[in-house]
């Protein structure tokens, strides 16, 4: 990670490092690189999703790629994946999303993707970073500026592709969406209901601020309860810009990321469509899903966390399916970034097929009790040099002698160490995580 870009772009505060002058800095850098590669007045599709400071940050991107000599295409608020797509289809040089994901509404970002529809290597990134970091961008002049131009249609054009890339009758079906208030909140509805399922849609208001606020991939607890009082055969939930998306079976309880690729997994292996019988997740996965894996006959490959990560990853083997616990899943088959509609409709789809309900078929893997805290640190770079937290890690390490694991990392976008531990028992788990906590609070806190 370089100085600004973290594991899924340049995340931070809207308004404090992510202000309307740095990011024409951004855009200007991003049309310097660019031109280098793809000659002068390279294109550029961007897009957004609901928060507040987006139009001042789109604004401020505009500027300066279009000062740096880019031609761009705005879409507006559309979810990542959407944006992602448009890039192929406007056969344009790079693709730029404004959104802090699942983040507060306070936090904002800016991730880039290739002509490929792919996230930006590290390399290409500390090339931006570069130009950023010299102040040395000059604007240009007279005819060789950029220029901008609106997108019509490019929610609707997105989900006629996913629609057409995953036919679905859903007739039928009862479903609840949690569409977080986010650039998921249009197309998730339309989608569902073109294939005929009965929706029933919450969280689908945004207002600027209500993004992610109590509701979403990260806040699931009202669309468990609705699902499970309603009688809805499940629900969905998508974070704020729409690249992950978790479920919830008719009872109400919890199927993320992991049962959802191994759901997927199992049934493209049994139709004979999952590539060398891989997945690729991370170290963030559930040991439970690599048991399972194991007694289906799969192999899991095994990455840093970030979906950049798995693709990258995928790409080098030419895998089908990979993803990570929180949601973002690639079937690279019908989506070339994590995609939460995608996905959705490929559960859908596979549950139709199987002719099961979402418990049943989540009975593929039993989770081990897993437990992730988060302290909020002065310094998340100070924890390499933690010699007591990696002493307290052994020590919790040697006491699960193989049963267990513990994962200790810092976030990719906030000042935050993550502290994982699974074991045979919640007691186990908890007991490991508070130790382990409270010398991480000691020392970095």
């Amino acid at each position: 990670m370089g100085t600004y870009f973290g594991t899924d772009g340049i995340r931070g505060v809207a308004g404090e490092l992510l202000t309307a002058e740095f990011a024409v800095q951004v855009g200007r850098a991003a049309a310097v690189v660019l031109a280098q590669k793809a000659g002068p007045h390279p294109l550029f599709v961007i897009g957004r999703d609901t928060r507040l400071s987006g139009p001042m940050l789109e604004a401020g991107l505009v500027a300066g790629l279009t000062s740096g000599g880019a031609r761009v295409e705005i879409a507006g608020v559309i979810p990542t994946p959407g944006l992602a797509a448009l890039v192929h289809q406007r056969d344009a040089d790079a693709g730029v999303v404004i959104s802090a994901s699942h983040n507060p509404i306070a936090d904002n970002g800016i991730k880039f993707f290739s002509s490929a529809g792919v996230k930006l290597s590290d390399a290409e990134e500390a090339e931006i970073e570069a130009h950023i970091a010299h102040h040395d961008l000059q604007s240009l002049a007279g005819d060789a500026f950029g220029s901008s131009d609106v997108l019509e249609g490019s929610v609707e054009g997105y989900v006629w592709d996913v629609v057409r890339r995953i036919p679905l009758d859903l007739s039928g079906m009862k479903i609840a969406l949690d569409c977080a208030n986010g650039a998921m909140y249009l197309a998730a509805p339309l989608a569902l209901e073109e294939s005929g399922a009965s929706v029933t849609v919450m969280f689908a208001e945004p207002d600027g601020v209500n993004i992610n606020a109590g509701c979403g991939s990260t806040h699931i607890g009202a669309l468990r309860e609705a699902v499970a009082a309603d009688g809805f055969d499940l629900g969905l939930a998508f974070d704020g810009d729409g690249d992950r998306v978790l479920a919830v079976d008719s009872s109400g309880a919890l199927v993320d990321g992991d049962f959802i690729i191994a759901i997927l997994a199992k049934h493209l292996k049994h139709q004979g469509k999952l590539r060398r019988d891989t997945v690729v997740t991370t170290v963030m996965t559930n040991l439970g899903f690599h048991q399972a894996m194991k007694r289906e006959g799969i192999e899991v490959l095994v990455t840093d966390v970030g979906d950049r990560y798995v693709v990258a990853r995928m790409l080098e083997g030419d895998y089908l399916l990979g993803g990570e616990q929180s949601g973002h899943i690639i079937n690279r088959d019908v989506c070339t970034t994590g995609d939460g509609l995608a996905t959705a409709l490929l559960l859908l789809q596979a549950l139709r097929e199987m002719d099961v309900p979402l418990d049943e078929a989540a009975r593929v893997m039993e989770r081990l009790p897993q437990k992730l805290v988060n302290v909020r640190v002065r310094d998340k770079r100070e924890l390499d040099a933690a010699t007591a937290v990696w002493a307290a890690v052994d020590e919790e390490t040697r006491r699960l002698d193989g049963s267990g694991r513990i994962l200790v990392r810092t976030s990719g976008t906030e000042e935050l160490v993550r502290v994982m531990a699974e074991a045979p028992t919640h007691d186990d788990v908890d007991g490991a995580c508070s130790r382990i906590v409270a010398v991480v609070e000691e020392h970095l806190a």
